[in-house]
C-alpha cells in the first residue's frame, strides 16, 4: 500500500514538475541570457523608448491652459491614450523582437552539430522545441512586465476598464507566441539569421494582410458572384479570430470609443481568438519537433542533416544543367566580389525559385488591393497614394536595413571572412562589391513603388514630377541606410546584432529624435526646431510629395501651378521643393557614403 502511493505521488509530481516539458535546455538558455550584456541593454533602451512615448502623448492630451476643472476633465482622456499607445507600442515590439530573438535558435544548434548530440541525452526534440521557444518567451514576458506598474498607475485616472489591459495582455501574448513559432521553425531549414527574419515577416504579412484583403475583395462582389447571400460583415468579422491586429484594434477603438465597432458575438470573443492562436501555434510547433527529431537524428547517425541535404541536391541540379552547356566552369570577369554578388540570389543561401514565387505573391496581393480600392473609389483619393508609398517606403527601408547588416557577418559566421581578407582585392573592391550587391537584392522590393508611381501616372492619378521627387527620397535612403548596415555589420560577429543595431539607429533618427523634439516644443513652445528637422525626414517629404501631386486637379495641372506645404510653414513651388530635395540627397548620401568608410576601415579590426 505504502509503495502504491509513493508510486501515485511520484506520478503526479512528475506530471506537474515543468522539467518534461523544457528540460535541461531552458535551465541552460535561462542562464546564458542571464550572462548576455545585450538583454540588459534590450530591456533599458525598451524601457526608454517606452517612456518618450508616454511622455509625447501625455505632453499632446494634456493641455496646461484651462481651470482645475479642465485639467481633471482631462485626466480620462490622458489615461486612455497613454495607455492605449503602450498597448500598440508593445504589441509591435514584442512581436518583432520574438521573431529577431528566435531566428537563430535551432540553426545554431544544427550547424555547430551539437543537435545530434543532444539526441544521445535523455533529452527530447520535443524539450529542445520548448526549451528555445519558452526561455525566449521569459525575455519577452519579462519586458512586457516593465509595462504593468505603468499600466496600473496610469488607470488611476479613469476612463480604462481592466478588461481592456487584460485582454492586451493575453492578444499580445498569444500573437507573440505564433510569431516566435514561426521563426522557430523557418530557422530549422535556413542558416542565416536575416533569412528567417524575411521569410517570417513575409509569412505574418500573407496570414494578417493578404488573406484579409482577398476576404474582402471577394465579399465586396458577392453580389455579382451568389446574388448577394453571403453576409459580408460576418465574414468581416470572423477575421478578427485568425488576426491579432484586427482583435487589438477591435479592442483599442471600443476602449477609447465605447460607441465604436466592438460587440458581443463570438467574433469579437477575445478569449476564443488566444485559443486559436494558441492552436495555430502547437500545430507549428508540433511540425517543427518533427523535423527537430527527424535532423537530429540523422546528426546522431552520421547521415546528412536537412539543410545539407537540400544545399546538396542543389547544388547537384545546379552541376547537371551546367554539363549541359559547352563549358562547365564559370569564368569570373571583373572584380571577384562583385561579381560573386551579382549572381548570388536575392535572399543568399536560400534558393532564388523561393525568391521568385514571393515576388509573385506580393504582385497578387498588391493588384487585390488596388481592386478593393477600385470597388470602394477611393483610388482617386491622395490619402491613397500615401499610404501606398508610405508602406512600400517601409517595406523597402527594413529590407535595406536588414540585407545591409547582414552583408559582412553572414560572412564572418560563415568562416570565410578572414579569407577573403587574405586575398589580393583591395578593401575598397570588397566594400564596393558587398554594396552593390546589396542595392541589387534589394532592388525588386523598391520596384513597387516604382510600378506603383508608374501605373498611376500613365492613368493620370499622380503627376509625373512625384516619380523624380520620390525616386530622390528613396536614393538618399538606400544609400544612408545600406552605408549605416555596412558599419553595424563590421562592427557585430553577428547577424542578430548587426540588424538589431540598424533597425534600431534607423527608428531613433527617424521616430525617437522627432518624437523627443516634439515633447520639447511642446514644453517650451518652439516649433522651429522640429519643423526643421522634419523638413529632412523622409516620410515626412514623401507624405509632402504625394499629398500635392495625386488626386483629383493635382494630378493634372501644370508644373508650375504645384504648391508643397512643408512644415517650416512655407509654400513652395515644384522647383523649390526639388531643390530642397536635391540639397538633402547631396548630405544624406555624403553620410551614407562616410559610413560605409568607417566600414572599409574596420574591416581588418577583430577579424576572428
Amino acid at each position: 500500500m505504502g509503495s502504491s502511493m509513493i508510486g501515485v505521488t511520484n506520478y503526479f509530481s512528475r506530471f506537474f514538475n515543468s522539467a518534461w516539458l523544457t528540460g535541461p535546455i531552458f535551465d541552460k538558455e535561462l542562464r546564458v541570457s542571464s550572462r548576455r550584456k545585450r538583454n540588459y541593454v534590450l530591456r533599458s533602451l525598451y524601457l526608454g523608448f517606452l517612456s518618450v512615448f508616454i511622455a509625447v502623448v501625455w505632453i499632446s492630451a494634456v493641455k496646461y491652459e484651462g481651470t482645475d476643472a479642465f485639467q481633471r476633465s482631462r485626466m480620462s482622456v490622458a489615461g486612455k491614450t497613454i495607455i492605449s499607445t503602450i498597448v500598440i507600442f508593445q504589441f509591435l515590439a514584442t512581436q518583432l523582437l520574438a521573431i529577431i530573438m528566435l531566428s537563430n535558435s535551432i540553426s545554431d544548434e544544427i550547424y555547430h552539430r551539437t543537435l545530434g548530440t543532444l539526441m544521445t541525452t535523455p533529452i527530447n526534440s520535443f524539450q529542445v522545441v520548448m526549451g528555445k521557444l519558452l526561455s525566449k518567451l521569459v525575455q519577452l514576458i519579462l519586458l512586457m512586465g516593465i509595462s504593468l506598474p505603468l499600466l496600473a498607475i496610469v488607470r488611476v485616472f479613469g476612463g480604462v476598464p481592466w478588461g481592456y489591459i487584460i485582454s492586451s495582455f493575453f492578444i499580445t501574448l498569444t500573437a507573440v507566441i505564433f510569431a516566435g513559432s514561426l521563426s522557430l521553425f523557418f530557422s530549422i531549414s535556413s542558416r542565416r539569421s536575416y533569412v528567417v527574419i524575411i521569410k517570417t515577416g513575409f509569412t505574418l504579412g500573407i496570414l494578417y494582410l493578404f488573406l484579409p484583403v482577398a476576404i474582402s475583395v471577394l465579399v465586396d462582389f458577392r453580389y455579382f458572384l451568389v446574388g448577394g447571400l453571403l453576409a459580408g460583415n460576418t465574414y468581416d468579422s470572423a477575421a478578427l479570430l485568425f488576426n491579432p491586429f484586427s482583435m487589438m484594434q477591435s479592442k483599442t477603438i471600443t476602449m477609447l470609443s465605447p460607441t465604436g465597432i466592438g460587440g458581443t458575438t463570438l467574433w469579437y470573443f477575445w478569449p476564443f481568438h488566444c485559443f486559436i492562436m494558441l492552436i495555430a501555434s502547437s500545430i507549428v510547433l508540433g511540425i517543427s519537433v518533427k523535423i527537430v527529431r527527424r535532423v537530429a537524428l540523422n546528426q546522431a547517425c552520421g547521415q546528412l542533416d536537412l539543410a545539407t541535404k537540400i544545399g546538396r541536391k542543389l547544388k547537384r541540379k545546379k552541376a547537371a544543367k551546367s554539363e549541359e552547356t559547352t563549358d562547365n566552369i564559370r569564368r569570373v570577369r571583373g572584380r571577384p566580389v562583385l561579381w560573386k554578388e551579382l549572381r548570388a540570389p536575392i535572399i543568399k543561401g536560400d534558393d532564388a525559385r523561393n525568391s521568385y514565387i514571393g515576388f509573385v505573391i506580393a504582385l497578387i496581393a498588391l493588384f487585390l488591393t488596388y481592386l478593393s480600392c477600385y470597388v470602394n473609389r477611393v483610388l482617386d483619393y491622395s490619402q491613397t497614394h500615401i499610404g501606398y508609398v508610405l508602406l512600400f517606403g517601409t517595406i523597402g527601408t527594413i529590407f535595406t536595413a536588414i540585407l545591409s547588416a547582414a552583408c559582412i557577418t553572414s560572412e564572418k559566421e560563415s568562416s570565410t571572412w578572414p579569407i577573403l581578407l587574405a586575398t589580393s582585392m583591395d578593401d575598397w573592391d570588397i566594400l564596393l562589391g558587398k554594396g552593390i550587391g546589396v542595392i541589387r537584392r534589394i532592388l525588386p522590393i523598391w520596384f513597387f513603388l516604382a510600378f506603383h508611381l508608374t501605373l498611376f501616372v500613365m492613368i493620370r492619378a499622380i503627376h509625373p514630377i512625384a516619380i523624380i521627387q520620390l525616386l530622390m527620397i528613396a536614393v538618399w535612403v538606400v544609400v544612408f541606410v545600406c552605408g549605416s548596415g555596412l558599419y553595424f555589420s563590421t562592427l557585430f560577429k553577428r547577424t542578430i546584432s548587426a540588424v538589431v543595431a540598424n533597425l534600431g539607429f534607423v527608428v531613433f533618427l527617424w521616430l525617437i529624435i522627432p518624437m523627443l523634439l516634439g515633447l520639447t516644443a511642446a514644453i517650451n513652445d518652439d516649433h522651429d526646431m522640429v519643423s526643421g528637422y522634419l523638413s529632412f525626414h523622409p516620410v515626412v517629404q514623401s507624405v509632402i510629395v504625394v499629398e500635392y501631386t495625386s488626386g483629383g486637379s493635382k494630378s493634372r495641372a501644370s508644373v508650375s501651378e504645384l504648391l508643397y506645404v512643408w512644415p517650416i510653414n512655407n509654400r513652395f513651388g515644384a522647383g523649390k521643393t526639388t531643390l530642397i530635395l536635391f540639397v538633402n540627397i547631396v548630405l544624406c548620401i555624403s553620410a551614407g557614403v562616410f559610413l560605409a568608410w568607417r566600414a572599409k576601415c574596420r574591416f581588418r579590426r577583430k577579424i576572428f
